[in-house]
């Protein structure tokens, strides 16, 4: 029987896939759109490993094994030496965000996370200082406007730095400090480096999504959905159940309710096994606001190829973050 490309997308995606045969799966449109959207080293190393006899051809194994390789080189160049930048720098609180934070929080092997740039969170009085700093080590403003919400972005011509401040407007900066309040220390880069707790990142992985639109990789609902689920493959801090009446009291206040519930209803079919347990996290939006969301923006990012900027996404937008 036929594999479609989402059901070949759902046992790749997985870090316990089920045994069986993939005789059928649409690999020629799988395998670049893969590459694309950050989930080829993961299903790479569940073909070599986790499913060796499910009828893959050799090519397909060769190419996402290529980018395997280069996952872990690349992540591994850019996390050492962020680490040799900020391992001595003292009296700060700077929480590193998104890819960085994951890779070795949420995926058992750093390579399955790939970090194609570093995102921190900042107070605002301390970017352009922090930006200084990293000019010491060879990172240069990037001549182009910041894109994707940050304030600054900062290179070293392999490396990308994303540099954030009030990621809920400037009306809701006493929510944002609650964020560097909670916030968990990340030792191993030093005493200024921190992570945001659990529901805090959840609450900031959705708005990233909401911000873009929800253009964004399908390896994001892969964080999020091992963010709401406890990370079981993992150990670590988010390793444990998401308090969810604590999630959506704080949805509320940071006006993300709509992109809660816009994210999590994509995980959920994306990832059917997940919807059970997500369920009660879901905000109590109005029907009619459920339905516009559903048939705006769920079920087209829910398909893969299907996600384009819709008449009104700037208002979308909007209504999506609160901003």
């Amino acid at each position: 029987m036929a594999t479609s490309l989402l059901d070949t997308i759902r046992v790749l995606a997985s870090f316990d896939p089920p045994r069986g045969s993939l005789r059928g799966a649409p690999w020629e449109e799988y395998v670049e759109w893969a590459i694309a959207q950050g989930l080829a080293p993961l299903a790479s190393y569940n073909l070599q490993y986790r499913l060796p006899g499910v009828d893959a051809p050799d090519w397909v194994r060769d190419r996402l094994l290529s980018v395997y390789s280069g996952s872990v080189n690349d992540n591994v160049m850019k996390l050492v030496n962020f680490k040799r930048c900020v391992d001595e720098l003292e009296g700060r609180k700077l929480l590193l965000i998104g890819a960085a934070s994951f890779a070795d929080t949420l995926y058992p092997h750093v390579a399955f996370r790939p970090v194609l740039e570093l995102q921190l969170l900042l107070k605002r009085m301390d970017v352009e200082g922090f930006a200084g700093y990293l000019a010491q080590h060879e990172f240069r403003p990037e001549p182009n406007e910041p894109a994707h919400g940050a304030l600054k972005v900062v290179s070293d011509g392999r490396t990308a730095i994303f540099l954030y401040a009030d990621v809920l407007g400037a009306e809701r900066r006493a929510e944002v400090q609650g964020i560097f309040d909670r916030a968990r220390p990340m030792k191993m880069y030093g005493p200024s480096l921190f992570r945001p707790d659990l529901e805090d990142a959840v609450l900031l992985v959705c708005l990233e999504q909401a911000r873009e639109g929800y253009q964004v990789p399908w390896l994001s609902f892969v964080d999020l959905r091992e963010l709401m689920t406890g990370a079981k493959a993992m150990g670590g801090v988010y390793s444990r159940s998401v308090d969810v009446a604590v999630l959506l009291e704080r949805a509320k206040a940071w006006k993300l309710e709509r992109a809660l519930y816009t994210s999590l209803s994509i995980v959920a079919r994306l990832f059917p096994e997940t919807a059970q347990a997500l369920e009660p996290a879901l905000p109590p939006l109005r029907r009619a606001t459920r339905e516009l969301l559903n048939r705006l923006v769920v079920q087209p990012a829910s398909e893969p190829g299907k996600m384009s900027h819709i008449r009104g996404s700037e208002r979308l937008r909007r209504l999506l973050t609160g901003q």
